[in-house]
């Protein structure tokens, strides 16, 4: 049941990363739409609707990755791979948005779009997330003697006072 649960949570911080991101990328297209017409001219406002279909592209791409890759972790993977993997949750994203969406010819234009998005956030979560791993030298993976400190090392206290228990 644990394990579930971390898949569904790490499911769901992929799916708010990658929100985030399209949130900015419908406030970037937001912002040109009103420059040069003055008007949005949309039903929803484009970083909420980018936003959500983030998320949702996230969530698939999450999916996608448990399916494909299983078991491996993020230092055993490349990043063109994991790329391939955001494209291809990506293009899912569109299968599935085109026919929930009624629309019918946007689909040769949003399927490519989607897999370029997808396969961008893929490449941005993983360089983040080596990025995070790098910069956290004591994580739960981490050995003492990986980080130079025999068994008395990590036993003394700042002021000489030393642990006796772990």
């Amino acid at each position: 049941m644990k394990k579930w649960l971390r898949r569904l949570r790490g499911a769901v911080g992929l799916g708010l990363a990658w929100a985030a991101a399209w949130f900015g990328a419908g406030m970037v297209m937001m912002l040109g739409f009103l420059l040069v017409t003055g008007s949005t001219g949309a039903d929803v406002p484009y970083p909420l609707g980018f936003g959500l279909l983030g998320f949702l592209g996230g969530v698939l791409f999450s999916g996608v990755l448990g399916v494909a890759e299983g078991r491996r972790r993020f230092e055993q993977m490349s990043l063109p791979r994991f790329a391939l993997w955001g494209g291809a949750g990506g293009l899912l994203l569109a299968v599935i948005f085109v026919p929930v969406a009624g629309l019918g010819g946007e689909a040769f234009l949003l399927g490519p779009l989607f897999a370029l998005a997808g396969a961008g956030c893929a490449a941005g979560s993983l360089a983040l997330a080596r990025l995070v791993e790098e910069r956290d030298p004591l994580g739960a993976g981490a050995d003492m003697a990986e980080l130079g400190l025999t068994g008395d090392d990590a036993r003394k206290l700042p002021g000489g006072r030393q642990i006796t228990q772990y």
